[in-house]
């Protein structure tokens, strides 16, 4: 055999390619141009020895992918997403190959026939945030605050969400949620969890997210992706020991090939009740105690509607409105307390019982309209959004106090006094944001933000002297607050083989004016702030990853913080805010390493500067309590995180999440001669749940979950240990068209506390009861074209967090 020159070089070539390894990356879009995010990538080798699976991935939120360590030869890459049909393409690689966008097209057949089955859910851990994947799991059956239950990371408890000992900023589809922790768990639980993808848990956030405050809870939803109709009934029935509480509410969806719309409506009933005790001990050896009895009527409205339109594949238009409502008919507290006054004998002197009935409304009305243009390039988009609320919040008081010698009914005293007080605050903003892939492994982002805020708060109070109504103008006031924001960022992300890395710088000038009407005292400041975020990710093989963030966040305080006049709750007690309430500043740096992808280990330290609290302080010469809207110092805390997601058996799944964690108040006595003061303490929490699914298509399940969370320090007080222990069955039915479920929470009432203020001379202990131990029901019905995904998404304004009044 001749063995010519060509051969030999081709044979050469040849040896050369199949000793190499290559990379290949490419995109997925869909028929419109749009990125197909979380797209499934397989990658088959065509052989005559071997047609089997290789590689696999899955595309990023921008819809790209890239496979490395791929040998010469000739493969398949098989693309598939739900509602899509499966795209296969085959491909000779001999170098580092770039591949032509791949494009899915829409499967229109109706999914009514299809029974889905549930899988487990799963933890992924990127660059910047973890995620939770729930679509199509167990847990799709459930509300969104179970959800957020099992989440890695995730506390719900005590009526509020945190993450590391701070309330978290929730987003759904990276729109801001504007309503207080109480509103959101309302919405969270009247809200189904069918369309939930992925809860993204963002410690630290990117430099994309305001730079206003903590981390981030990122519900992302699923994509409407096939035309037609669903909608959807839920609700649930809480029985306590005292009142019931309801939720129930409605989903729409409809999609046609232009057109995308959803409308939500959910109403929450109920009534809470608590029982409060408190001792108080003066520095003469005189001392208090008091007996607080509140019950709480409520019925908050939310309405929640979206509609897009595509004008073409590269523009589209969308209009979201979020609505709140709390009318004053059925937004009524009454709080009876009786107070026992003790001389420096010990022997009781007198007695004062109040009662306080109050009324209030709030409504709540925010628009927001968004303009997204998408570039040829696949990724590349503008976005435009314009946004204005409307908040009216409104407060009526009428206190009654009758003073008491021991063992006689006719009171020798009766003081009476109304407070009317409002907020009116309007909100302007508009936004744009720039997002470039540079590569299939390189992302950059850009924007800009302004925000104009105008509020208005008034507070009147009347006293009586023999009937005759007068009013107060010691204790009478109007507060004008005006604040304008700018902001700009940059953010750049670079995937390698091993590594990934995440950087970005937010800027932001802000520029406040602030008077007191009544007292003529005004507050006029403006400061610039930089922003830095820096996240890196090393996947040191394929059972070990360890990571590193740094954030830099703002906390400015609610507008209702900085009103300088004094609310009274009763006659020996009142609120006050500060007009120049300086906005805290964080610092926070994590170190992480994930095992085998199941277990994940976090060391982090966070320096908090001038946070803002309010903290109560007796008035030792006057007998009065005073709760302080004020600055502390600092706040210090570090400590470790371990969490896990993991299977036990098939049938048993198990999370873990517990933390070891220092915790250090810095704060001035404010009655003490403004004596610094250090209150802090070694603290533990945890939490284990145990979920398990039964019968063969999974569709009963059972959740058991224990939380402990042992003594902390909370400003300047001390906080007792609490423990619940929660069982809760779901039953799935009619080929998943419908789920039932019920339970009982906290089954041992052990979720109470007690806080505990002792210092200088100050001398207050607090015993806290609740209704926590609860007999749920919840329904949920889905009817239409039910396997429709939703176009779901929320108004995004960091500063309508700030909205909440303190006189509730």
């Amino acid at each position: 055999m001749i063995f010519k020159p060509t051969h030999f070089l081709l044979f050469i070539f040849s040896i050369s390619c199949f000793s190499q390894d290559f990379t290949v990356n490419g995109s997925v879009k869909d028929d419109k141009n749009t990125p197909i995010a979380y797209a499934n990538v397989v990658v088959i080798e065509n052989s005559e020895t071997l047609n089997d699976i290789v590689k696999g991935t899955s595309t990023d939120e921008n819809g790209t992918f890239i496979i490395s360590n791929l040998k010469a030869g000739n493969y398949t890459f098989k693309v598939s997403f739900l509602g899509y049909l499966t795209n296969s393409i085959s491909v000779d690689i001999y170098k580092d190959t770039a591949l032509k966008t791949i494009v899915l097209k829409e499967n229109l057949e109706t999914l009514d026939d299809v029974t889905v089955v549930a899988k487990r859910p799963t933890v992924k851990r990127l660059v910047d945030r973890l995620v939770f994947d729930v679509e199509n799991s167990t847990l799709s059956n459930t509300n969104v605050l179970d959800v957020l239950k099992h989440t890695p990371g995730v506390l719900v408890h005590d009526g509020g969400i945190t993450i590391k000992n701070t309330t978290p900023t929730v987003y759904i589809n990276d729109r801001k949620v504007h309503l207080s922790s109480s509103e959101i768990q309302q919405l969270l639980e009247g809200t189904s969890a069918t369309n939930v993808k992925s809860i993204e848990v963002i410690t630290n956030p990117p430099a994309k997210y305001e730079a206003e405050g903590g981390a981030v809870l990122n519900i992302k939803t699923s994509k409407n992706i096939i035309a037609g109709y669903n909608g959807s009934v839920f609700g649930n029935y809480k029985q306590g020991s005292e009142f019931p509480k309801y939720a129930i509410g409605t989903n729409h969806f409809f999609k046609t090939k232009k057109l995308n719309t959803y409308v939500n409506y959910s109403i929450n009933p109920r009534k809470d009740f608590r029982h409060n005790n408190e001792w108080l001990n003066f520095t003469d050896n005189t001392s208090w105690e008091t007996d607080f009895k509140r019950r709480r009527k409520s019925e908050n409205q939310n309405i929640n509607a979206n509609l897009d339109y595509d004008f073409n594949e590269n523009n589209s238009l969308g209009f979201s409105t979020n609505i709140l409502m709390a009318p004053r008919k059925v937004s009524k507290t009454n709080i009876n307390s009786i107070t026992e006054v003790y001389n420096i004998s010990k022997a009781l002197d007198s007695t004062f019982n109040t009662s306080n009935n109050k009324v209030s409304e709030t409504f709540n009305f925010a628009f927001n309209l968004d303009y997204i243009h998408r570039f040829k390039r696949a990724g590349e988009k503008l976005s435009v959004s314009l946004h204005y609320t409307d908040y009216d919040f409104s407060d009526f008081q009428d206190v009654n106090t009758g003073y008491f010698l021991p063992n006689n009914n006719t009171a020798f005293r009766n003081n009476k006094f109304q407070t009317y007080s409002s907020q009116e605050i309007k909100l302007n903003t508009g936004q744009v944001d720039y997002e470039l892939p540079i590569s299939a492994s390189a992302h950059f982002e850009a924007g800009a933000k302004i925000s104009n805020i105008n509020s208005e708060s008034i507070l009147n109070q009347f006293t009586f002297e023999n009937g005759v109504k007068t009013e107060d103008l010691q204790n009478s006031d109007t507060f004008l607050y005006d604040e304008l924001n700018y902001a700009a960022y940059t953010s750049y992300s670079k995937d390698w083989e091993a590594w990934s890395l995440k950087s970005g710088l937010r800027v932001e000038f802000t520029n406040i004016e602030g008077a007191s009407l009544s007292t003529n005292q005004k507050n006029d400041n403006n400061y610039v702030k930089l922003f830095p975020s820096f996240h890196i990710l090393n996947r040191l093989d394929e059972n070990n990853e360890l990571y590193f963030n740094y954030n830099k966040r703002i906390h400015r305080p609610r507008y209702s913080q900085l009103n300088p006049f004094k609310y009274f709750l009763n006659d020996n007690a009142y609120i006050t805010g500060d007009p120049f309430l300086k906005p805290q500043i964080d610092n926070i740096f994590t170190l992480g390493y994930v095992l085998k992808n199941k277990y994940t280990f976090e060391v982090y330290y966070t320096f908090e500067k001038n946070p803002t609290y309010q903290l109560g302080f007796q008035d030792n010469n006057n007998n009065i309590i005073k709760y302080i809207n004020t600055n502390i110092d600092s706040n210090i805390s570090y400590g470790l995180d371990f969490t896990t997601y993991t299977k036990v058996l098939p049938r048993w799944n198990l999370y873990v999440l517990s933390s070891l964690f220092y915790y250090e108040n810095k704060f001035f006595a404010l009655e003490s001669a403004n004596e610094l003061l250090t209150v802090d303490k070694w603290s533990v929490y945890a939490q284990i749940i145990n979920y398990f699914s039964f019968l063969e298509d999974n569709s009963l399940t059972a959740d058991i979950s224990y939380l402990h969370i042992s003594p902390i320090v909370d400003g300047a007080s001390h906080v007792s240990s609490r423990s619940g222990f929660d069982v809760n069955l779901r039953k799935t039915l009619w080929n998943n068209r419908a789920s039932v479920s019920i339970g009982v929470t906290d089954i041992f009432n052990t979720q109470n506390f007690t806080q505990t203020t002792k210092y200088l001379n100050q001398d207050v202990f607090f015993k806290s009861r609740m209704e926590n131990r609860l007999i749920t029901f919840g329904f949920n019905y889905k009817f239409g074209n039910f396997r429709l995904r939703t176009n779901k998404k929320e108004i995004e304004l960091d500063e309508r967090d700030r909205l909440g009044n303190t006189t509730n």
